[in-house]
């Protein structure tokens, strides 16, 4: 990886080295012209209904650079207030995968590819759902092998207040990842998925699974519930990101361009699906159904969030 360095923003750290040029201006790059606190509640919101940058840009009025720089103070404020808030979280069952996307393009075209900036390629963004709250206990975004499933799971255990039950799919870096966070401190299981060929042809084909011809569950620690081993919440969540992040939206020009901005995006989507979103599963936030908040956020809150952390001082690194 490239010469940089990291900033204390949790979640991101791991994922994202900031260039060195990137540091010094850090606070002095967001003193654009202030815009109104009715412009910046705008486009939080459209962020996080499913808006590119670029239609953001076109609906507030404003250029796409005023967009992607408040994009940046709004995913270092909701990066550190997840870090903070969503701890001690008394979960019973969580459900834990990762969703695919890209950034400047995909692996296989970035040998190909022209000025490829670092961290290019696949992406991956690791989710662990509190499968009755539907909190987002942890998220992190990277690659998919052993060691970011390690760094994945460590933060999930870090976030639990007790012994959970724990259900992933097949994915094979899990099962060290798990018992190296966890120990025999947790009751976890493997729904493992068995797909066949379809009958689609053509484009129908190309962009649909497999047909899934059945489940297997596999006990790997304690005693968990084979009534409760399921993937099904989280990987509903899935869809619900691909729908409000643009960026993860298949076959459109919305993809990231910048690694750093991805991790921007997720992290903001975190705060606003956890407490400003009301699931109809629980009727309510997220977090209010987890006990981490006692009230319901709307994205006025997340812009009164983004102002506080502007005020502090300086990020050290």
């Amino acid at each position: 990886m490239g010469q940089g360095v990291k900033v204390s923003t949790p979640n991101i750290t791991h994922s994202v080295i900031l260039p060195v040029d990137f540091v010094p201006v850090l606070k002095h790059k967001f003193s654009m012209n202030r815009l109104s606190f009715e412009k910046r509640r705008q486009i939080l919101h459209m962020m996080v209904e499913g808006n590119s940058i670029r239609g953001i840009a076109r609906l507030v009025d404003v250029s796409p650079v005023t967009v992607l720089r408040y994009l940046e103070l709004a995913g270092l404020a909701c990066a550190a207030f997840h870090d903070d808030k969503v701890r001690g979280v008394k979960a019973r069952r969580v459900e834990c995968d990762e969703i695919w996307s890209f950034n400047y393009c995909k692996k296989a075209n970035l040998a190909t590819a022209k000025a490829a900036p670092e961290g290019a390629g696949d992406v991956w963004t690791w989710t662990a759902l509190d499968a009755d709250s539907k909190l987002i206990v942890s998220y992190l975004v990277g690659g998919r092998d052993a060691a970011w499933a390690g760094e994945f799971m460590q933060d999930v255990a870090d976030r639990v207040a007790n012994r959970i039950q724990v259900t992933t799919d097949g994915h094979r870096p899990y099962l060290g990842a798990v018992e190296d966070a966890f120990g025999a401190d947790v009751d976890y299981a493997m729904l493992v998925k068995i797909y066949g060929e379809t009958n689609a042809s053509g484009p129908e084909r190309k962009y649909s699974p497999g047909e899934c011809c059945g489940t297997v569950r596999q006990r790997v620690e304690g005693n968990p519930d084979r009534r409760y081993v399921s993937t099904s919440y989280v990987e509903k969540h899935n869809q619900s990101m691909r729908q409000h992040m643009r960026r993860f939206t298949r076959l459109t020009a919305a993809h990231s361009k910048k690694l750093i901005n991805h991790c921007h995006m997720v992290a903001l989507y975190t705060v606003w699906y956890n407490f400003a979103r009301i699931n109809p599963a629980v009727r309510m936030a997220p977090a209010m159904a987890a006990g981490v908040s006692d009230r319901l956020w709307d994205v006025a809150d997340i812009v009164r969030l983004v102002e506080a952390h502007e005020n502090q001082p300086s990020v050290k690194l």
